[in-house]
């Protein structure tokens, strides 16, 4: 993988078939996505957003969105499946919109795309649920803010965490900060209908039963913006679907593809 803005992206390529490219959620490494893209098959490639697993560490300057979104695109070779989850999602998106040229298909797993819920009670209550955090931050406690995060939106208990797993959520929490402009405030128009009314491939929306209101609220926004969109839900899930449930993910992108 070349370097993206002076960023070295760490990137593995499984399987063999129709290309597609996955993109993990924040905090996480390209690994948890391995076992939903060998359910799907195919030819997937999987990267390790800037500041995660093996990819260098963001630089702090460069906006975070578009980082992810650039490595993305350098694992295009030509047209294909795009797949993200939670934040990756979002990258996912935006690379649809911004270059049809590389995406034939999209599949997003709790794209938390927060702008596009605005004005809604269920963004009105994450934005509520997240002042915490938001405070933890400016007081430097990062520790804190952490575990606030993990409870949001994690799936272990933070109690249940080993301390170095712990250790490495806490090292990584700024990068949650660095994302909030693109995906709270949507700064590059990503989710109006307008643009999202352009998209003329299949999307394909999956998520949890058991999840973050908010995260219903957006699915509801993008698929009546989205003309080719079609939103699945699975019961017992929440927000880490993606690992959780990867068979179960991995039979619906399968059967869309019919």
């Amino acid at each position: 993988m070349p370097n993206i803005s002076g960023h070295h992206v760490h990137a593995v390529t499984v399987g063999a078939g129709a290309p597609a490219v996955m993109i993990h959620c924040a905090l996480s490494r390209h690994e948890t996505l391995l076992p939903l893209a060998e359910a799907v098959g195919g030819q997937t490639t999987l990267l390790d957003m800037p500041g995660h697993g093996r990819s260098d560490d963001w630089d702090g300057k460069h906006d975070y969105q578009t980082l992810v979104v650039d490595a993305a695109t350098a694992c295009c070779d030509g047209p294909s499946h795009l797949i993200g989850h939670s934040f990756g999602g979002t990258a996912a998106l935006r690379l649809a919109v911004e270059r049809p040229d590389l995406v034939n298909r999209l599949t997003l797993i709790e794209p938390v795309y927060f702008a596009a819920a605005k004005g809604t009670p269920e963004h009105g209550r994450h934005a509520k649920d997240f002042r915490p955090f938001v405070g933890a931050m400016l007081m430097g406690e990062e520790d804190r803010a952490a575990e606030i995060f993990n409870d949001l939106w994690g799936q272990t208990p933070w109690a249940d965490i080993p301390a170095r797993m712990q250790a490495q959520l806490t090292k990584r929490i700024h990068l949650i900060v660095a994302s909030g402009a693109a995906i709270e405030v949507d700064i590059a128009g990503i989710t109006s209908a307008e643009r999202l009314g352009g998209l003329n491939i299949p999307v394909t929306l999956i998520r949890g039963a058991d999840t973050q209101p908010v995260i219903k609220a957006i699915h509801n926004a993008l698929s009546e913006r989205i003309p080719d969109a079609t939103d699945h839900v699975l019961a017992g899930a929440a927000h880490m679907v993606a690992m959780t449930h990867a068979a179960e993910v991995a039979a619906i992108i399968r059967a869309a593809d019919q």
